[in-house]
């Protein structure tokens, strides 16, 4: 057992941290004693073959068996409850994606009129699928919310937003992610993305489940929850161009909602956002990518343009995330139509590549999706 602990300890297979890049003496004799499961220590089986002499050899069964017995043990499947869903076949393997990022004014009949020339000249350009901005028909402000704010449910002279959403996809047959406006519900106003087929019908819409309240001194402080309240479901849609997990801005910083989304057999998160001056430099960036390679899926956000003399200004840079992480198409901070390929072979690829979803330690973790297993 001493030798194989020895043995263990040489051949790095552990690893020690340390503040300091050389252990000292007294800092090894302090080291508690390898904890390890009694299997451990188990042999690992062996066969015997014949060399070209003649004499017969021991040689190891092969490392893959020995860690598909490991990775058993470890309940990947447990990871997720209830267990992640297989990744469906999605209707069609490559595609093109249009982000609009577009100005917005206080003229709402303005912004409703840009915003269909804006999704009519990416659809020209091939987009199958069009996202649009957060908050694309009205000022992002606490003051401008309840005054832009549509019935989406009444539709119609109600929603004069949505309505025109759902012509524009039906004539066009494109799906469409319709970034965000302000929702009127009874008494209570949301940021909410409507989701709207090829047939021009309302699939889905996603209420914003983490409103933005932050305060940097000096910097920037806004609470969206002095008007606004936030969602409830999670929501992710089967639609023609694959399922679609969708967040909107400040989503985007919790890893658990994208988490959920992925093992619901997410091809692509949406996020329709509004990142500023203060977070977006250092922030927007790093949460798409992250959110992509943590879940091995791609990621498409789409912002408004910068306006510098508006009361909040947006930073910008739409763009889309493939599977390993990797920037696939971006810009900067004016107004813009991103046209992007998305080929959903590269999931499968990735997933193949770093098979992550086999390696997750059941036995250590869990990520509970509550309203899955209530559904149950």
């Amino acid at each position: 057992m001493k030798a194989a602990i020895s043995s263990l300890i040489s051949s790095n297979n552990l690893t020690l941290h340390h503040s300091s890049s050389i252990l000292s003496r007294s800092s090894l004799l302090r080291l508690r004693p390898l904890s390890l499961p009694p299997s451990f220590f188990t042999p690992l089986p062996t066969k015997l073959n014949t060399n070209p002499f003649g004499f017969y050899q021991k040689s190891q069964i092969s490392s893959t068996n020995f860690s598909s017995v490991m990775a058993s043990s470890y309940k990947p499947e447990q990871a997720r409850v209830p267990p992640a869903l297989p990744l469906p076949a999605p209707p069609l393997t490559k595609f093109k994606i249009g982000l609009c990022q577009l100005s917005v004014t206080p003229d709402k009949e303005r912004n409703i009129a840009h915003a269909r020339k804006a999704i009519e000249e990416a659809a020209e350009k091939g987009a199958k699928l069009v996202v649009l901005p957060e908050i694309w028909n009205s000022p992002y402000s606490n003051d401008s919310f309840p005054v832009y704010a549509e019935d989406i449910d009444a539709g119609g002279d109600a929603s004069p937003s949505t309505a025109m959403l759902s012509e524009v996809s039906r004539l066009l047959k494109i799906t469409i992610v319709g970034g965000s406006i302000p929702e009127r519900s009874g008494d209570r106003l949301y940021n909410t993305c409507s989701i709207f087929g090829s047939d021009g019908e309302l699939k889905a819409k996603h209420r914003k489940i983490h409103l933005f309240d932050i305060d940097i001194p000096g910097k920037i402080t806004f609470i969206e929850s002095k008007t606004l309240t936030a969602g409830q479901t999670p929501t992710i849609v089967d639609t023609d161009v694959g399922r679609i997990g969708i967040g909107i801005c400040y989503d985007l910083r919790f890893q658990e909602l994208a988490m959920i989304y992925a093992a619901r057999g997410a091809h692509l998160l949406c996020y329709p956002g509004a990142f500023n001056m203060t977070t977006g430099p250092l922030h927007w960036e790093l949460l798409q990518r992250a959110r992509a390679v943590d879940n091995q899926l791609y990621v498409a956000t789409c912002s408004p343009a910068r306006d510098t003399g508006a009361g909040y200004v947006a930073w910008g840079h739409s763009t889309l995330v493939g599977p390993f992480g990797e920037v696939l198409a971006t810009t900067e901070h004016e107004e813009a139509i991103i046209i992007a390929e998305i080929d959903y072979s590269l999931v499968e690829l990735r997933r193949t590549n770093l098979p992550l979803q086999k390696q997750r330690r059941g036995d250590l973790y869990q990520l509970v999706d509550v309203q899955r297993l209530n559904s149950e």
